[in-house]
């Protein structure tokens, strides 16, 4: 019996991978290859059945991808396989450059509403192009019925058209009168080229159009091709209108933009803003229930396309009332019989009108929507999905909102389950790993997964759901020794250290152990059995990866070979020790060249004032996205880069990229924005580095003041003889100096009495156990006020919850620095980040002029 085809899924970044994989999977395709890269990939499909799908993630500029896209169309298992192209958020590449190889493209943000979707349009696209062939002549109309596309007949030498779909109808309101027979470039205009070029070419290629409509011009796309029409030739033209309420791939793209949209308040506003513009409605408003004025509702959001009105209270709208009682209302035509009890509709005069619900999980009503419209509202089977999610992503808002409110993450638990968090996880890990360095100890690290857990969740809901996480913690503590740690790192996903380890087999058995536990019948309240099975991924400290985000990478990549291989298993990540010997050496070589190869990347990483939390600076931050193992953490190659000398050559290239970014951002935004640039000791022992810090300002035109050199406080003042002067020469030219990891070492008290520090940057280290070590705290409060007291100002970097910010703000911290706020981001999306902070401010003076 053959095997089922699988889906291959390629993708450098971790989170990508998950998120095609648990796409997929939800959707109950039993194999789904997740490969990193092409190289990766190959291994995966030695041997395998062809496939029925190929997604690849394109970033950056894209090279790497196509070249991966070659190396798959010469493997048997993927030589014809269809391409879909993921272009990641801060891919640069432009879809228009896409290789001839691939079939369907959409953005990273748009994977979990969309994908499935493009598939499935794919596969119909296949069996009507086979069914077009069988058929022959005239049979191009299944499309009219089965497609709610827009197709134009047209007779070329007249260029009038001469048949039309019934979507077209519908979606323009066009009678047929105003169709039949009428020239095409009265329906139909194209923005770059010719009506009678297009016809003439029937190309398949698509052009920006602009299709007549009742409403005077509906903007989208629209592409022509030959056929045979009542035994003559003919030209087919398929409209795709860019508006929402007419087309469904347009409502899920509209989805996708919604939850990408920011959370808090800003991502309410955003949100609602897009469901009006899109939708093309007159009315939306956002309600929430959960507010203090004598438990009042009160709106968050109101867009109305009229002149200003002396809106109803909300007791009165008879309507708000009911949806906040958790009553859905859909009206598509006929709002207007309900002007007589609900002043609202009477005095906005809407045709259409809908209201839902904004539920969390327990059903209990947050708030409410409301939406309406002059005219009547788009199709059901287009709005009704577009309200149930716009309300879903309203109601998460309103809830992380509340959670907000009672302090965000106060602690390092897992709340449902009262294990570590991956705050906590990740803090102990390192602590583990700096432990076996000093002792020479080996540990293992499993990476636990729930198979088709997201099934469970959607068909059972989340109550059971919750059982199962529950029992799954009970299940893996019992499987383990005291002395081991168990975590949960994220929604079905568990891990677990093993420590102490004198053989692999050990290892081997425990985790054959936690696979025949877990396969164990599971009862819920109901006394319903289910089966829920784990695949677990294993790797081992140091013999495969000496920092932490490799070990978790690598052992995760080894749980997703358990996935391919069945589930309900567990498999070792396949290097060895000598490999890594290996690598290594290859690392180094390949670091050698990765300037020159175009590989390095600056990362931007804000720094927020800490009472407004308005962006005040930025840190630059390299990384290396080696071509095969992807981005490469700077805890692994800073350290091979001092040790070969290159950090020379790296710093100072990272100095001039990071000064031409930051100069135009200040050309185009003005935010006077510093930034920080990190030095090395082997910089700061450089005799000409005031030429190179001098030479970047003047090739990027950056004022000095607006650059800040890091030194990081572990730099002994005796072993850099010539610190003291360079960073005088430093503050000479104009530039600041911030002190780096401070309270690590062992010479605070000397770096800021006799260096020509700025600032302090308080290590992350102190930061994190804010809440958990009272020593600690006692260190960053008493660092705060050593260096107010000696005029110097202060940041603190991994500010991670509102714990954290709440400690700082009150012991009169200066900025802060963390995933609270912002993850280190590439150029383009940082750059996006400012765009989108300029046009909300812009916005906001524009409304107060």
């Amino acid at each position: 019996m053959a095997s089922p085809a699988g889906i291959l899924v390629v993708a450098a970044q971790r989170e990508l991978r998950r998120a095609l994989f648990d796409t997929f999977d939800r959707d109950g395709h039993f194999v789904v290859h997740s490969a990193r890269d092409a190289t990766h990939a190959g291994i995966l499909l030695e041997g395998r059945s062809p496939l029925a799908l190929i997604v690849i993630v394109f970033e950056g500029d894209g090279r790497e991808a196509m070249a991966g896209i070659d190396v798959l169309r010469g493997l048997p298992a993927s030589a014809s396989a269809p391409v879909i192209a993921v272009l990641d958020d801060g891919a640069i590449l432009k879809p228009v450059v896409l290789p001839a190889g691939v079939s369907d493209w959409l953005y990273a943000s748009q994977i979990g509403p969309e994908l499935l979707a493009r598939w499935q349009r794919l596969q119909q696209a296949t069996r009507q192009a086979q069914t077009v062939q069988v058929a022959g002549d005239g049979d191009y109309r299944f499309a009219f019925d089965e497609v709610d596309n827009e197709w134009l007949i047209v007779d070329p030498a007249r260029g009038r058209i001469v048949e039309f779909s019934p979507a077209l109808v519908r979606h323009s309101g066009l009678a047929d009168h105003e169709l039949r027979g009428r020239p095409l470039q009265d329906i139909l205009a194209f923005a770059d080229v010719s009506v009678e070029q297009v016809v003439a070419e029937g190309a398949r290629r698509w052009h920006p159009a602009r299709r007549r409509s009742v409403r005077g011009v509906d903007g989208g796309e629209a592409s022509a091709r030959p056929i045979r029409h009542a035994g003559r030739d003919a030209v087919a033209l398929v409209f795709r209108s860019d508006r929402a309420g007419a087309r469904a791939e347009a409502a899920l793209t509209l989805l996708a933009r919604i939850f990408n949209s920011g959370s808090g308040d800003e991502g309410i506003g955003e949100a609602a803003r897009l469901l009006y513009e899109e939708m093309g409605l007159d009315y939306v408003a956002v309600w929430s229930a959960r507010q203090d004025d004598g438990g009042a509702p009160v709106q968050l959001v109101q867009h109305w396309r009229g002149e200003e009105q002396a809106w109803p209270g909300p007791h009165l709208q008879s309507s708000l009332r009911l949806v906040l009682g958790g009553q859905a209302m859909l009206h598509q035509s006929d709002a207007a019989r309900l002007a007589q009890v609900d002043p609202l509709l009477g005095q906005l005069g809407l045709a259409g009108f809908a209201g839902w619900p904004l539920q969390d999980e327990r059903r209990t009503v947050l708030g409410a929507l409301l939406v309406g419209s002059r005219q009547p509202l788009p199709a059901l089977a287009i709005m009704q999905p577009v309200l149930r999610c716009a309300a879903s992503r309203f109601a998460h808002a309103m809830e992380l909102r509340h959670t907000r409110a009672q302090g965000r993450a106060e602690g390092l638990l897992d709340a449902l389950t009262g294990l570590p968090n991956r705050l906590l996880f990740n803090d102990r890990l390192d602590t583990v790993i700096r432990e076996a360095n000093r002792t020479g100890e080996s540990f293992a690290l499993l990476f636990v997964d729930l198979d088709r857990f997201k099934t469970i969740n959607d068909t059972l809901g989340h109550a059971v759901g919750d059982q199962v996480l529950l029992t799954t913690t009970q299940r893996l503590r019992g499987s383990v020794r005291g002395s081991d740690t168990v975590a949960r790192y994220a929604g079905d996903e568990f891990v677990v250290i093993l420590r102490h380890i004198v053989k692999s087999e050990d290892v081997l058995r425990i985790a054959e152990k936690i696979v025949q536990v877990m396969s164990a019948p599971l009862r819920i309240d109901d006394g319903t059995e289910l089966q829920v099975t784990a695949s677990i991924g294993v790797s081992f400290f140091p013999d495969d990866a000496p920092d932490a985000e490799t070990l978790l990478k690598h052992a995760d990549e080894a749980m997703y070979a358990a996935k391919s291989l069945g589930r309900n298993n567990y498999q070792i990540f396949e290097g060895r020790a000598e490999q890594s010997q290996q690598q290594n050496l290859a690392l180094k070589s390949g670091l050698r060249h990765a300037e020159h190869k175009g590989e390095l990347r600056v990362f931007y990483q804000p720094q927020v004032d800490a009472v407004t939390e308005d962006i005040v600076g930025m840190e630059a931050l390299v990384r290396w996205e080696h071509p095969e193992l992807g981005f490469i953490g700077p805890g692994f190659f800073i350290p091979l880069a001092e040790e070969t000398g290159l950090i020379v050559s790296i710093g100072e290239w990272v100095l001039r990229a990071a000064c031409r970014h930051a100069q135009e951002w200040e050309r185009r935004f003005g935010l006077r924005l510093r930034l920080g640039v990190n030095l090395s000791a082997v910089q700061l022992m450089q005799p000409n580095l005031l030429e190179v810090v001098a030479s970047a300002l003047d090739e990027s035109g950056l004022e000095a003041g607006l650059l800040e050199m890091e030194v990081t406080e572990s730099i002994s003042i005796k072993a850099a003889p010539n610190l003291v002067e360079n960073l005088q020469g430093l503050h000479r030219l104009g530039c600041r100096i911030a002190i780096d990891d401070f309270g690590t070492g062992a010479a605070s008290l000397d770096y800021l009495r006799k260096l020509p520090a700025d600032r302090i940057k308080i290590d992350q280290s102190f930061v994190r156990n804010i809440g958990v070590d009272p020593d600690d705290e006692a260190i960053v409060r008493a660092t705060i006020e050593m260096a107010h007291r000696l005029k110097r100002g202060v940041v603190a970097e991994g500010v991670e919850t509102e714990q954290h910010l709440e400690f700082l703000r009150a012991n009169h911290c200066d900025e802060l620095q963390g995933f609270l706020f912002c993850r280190p981001l590439p150029q383009p999306v940082f750059e996006k980040m400012l765009q989108e902070r300029q046009s909300l401010l812009d916005g906001v003076s524009g409304t107060a002029a």
